[in-house]
């Protein structure tokens, strides 16, 4: 049977790929046939999710960058397009929180936020787009949160954050269509990753957070990644400027 899902031949960039969402989109990727360029700050652990996608016949390399900094988000542009020769994916999942109280929260919160859930986005986002314009294709994915639609107490900064991720898909699908750019974001749910390993241990905490979602589970970051493997994929050609809610149905109660 014919993969629909093939990326066989396309190249990926993932910001925040040395971990979590990030490296299962990696893996994912990779075993439908894509090469990837893995992002963060930790060189050694992105190393580590590049060998996996050798270890399946793809090319890949690991690049340690700071993408709150112009120059860095320059470098990794250039040093993809000096070994692969294009860029046809860029998935900007790089993100980070601060739980906080609004009347607790702090200015460095806020700025730290900030400058990697939309700073980082957004000049990763330009910088891509003036590699797929001469191209004429390129699939941008943002990662969002149903944090974004709908008020979470204590994470005002981050939910800020997040809802303006969705505006910005919009955006820069609308201006960057004419030259086959596609723009969508996923706004994930609660998702067991190592980031919250440490809560999930607590039984109580679990159950707690079971009973918000009508499918009584979790989701996992396969389940993220194989809406950001359909995004990448040409069966998504002809959609474009939308965020996709992956969460067990927590946001429709």
């Amino acid at each position: 049977m014919e993969n629909v899902l093939d990326l066989t031949g396309k190249v990926a960039l993932i910001t925040g790929g040395s971990r979590g969402l990030g490296a299962q989109m990696a893996r994912d990727y990779a075993k439908n046939g894509a090469d990837v360029v893995v992002v963060s700050r930790n060189k050694e652990a992105c190393e580590e999710v590049a060998h996996e996608v050798t270890q399946m016949n793809r090319r890949a390399i690991a690049l340690s960058a700071d993408v709150t900094k112009m120059r860095d988000i320059q470098s990794m542009l250039k040093t993809t397009i000096d070994e692969f020769g294009k860029l046809d994916i860029l998935v900007n999942n790089a993100g980070a929180n601060a739980t906080n109280p609004v009347l607790e929260a702090t200015e460095e919160e806020w700025d730290f936020i900030y400058n990697i859930n939309l700073k980082a986005l957004y000049f990763c986002s330009q910088q891509a787009a003036k590699v797929m314009i001469p191209q004429k294709s390129g699939k941008i994915i943002n990662i969002s949160s149903i944090g974004g639609s709908r008020a979470y107490r204590n994470i005002a900064a981050y939910g800020a954050s997040k809802a303006a991720v969705m505006h910005l898909t919009r955006t820069f699908s609308n201006e960057w269509a004419r030259y086959n750019i596609l723009v969508n974001s996923i706004a994930p749910g609660l998702i067991a990753t190592d980031i919250n390993k440490d809560d999930l241990a607590d039984p109580k905490v679990l159950d707690r957070m079971l009973k918000m979602i009508p499918l009584r589970r979790l989701g996992q970051p396969s389940d993220i990644s194989a809406m950001a493997l359909f995004l990448a994929s040409d069966v998504s050609n002809y959609i474009t400027g939308q965020t996709f809610i992956v969460d067990g149905g927590k946001s429709v109660e």
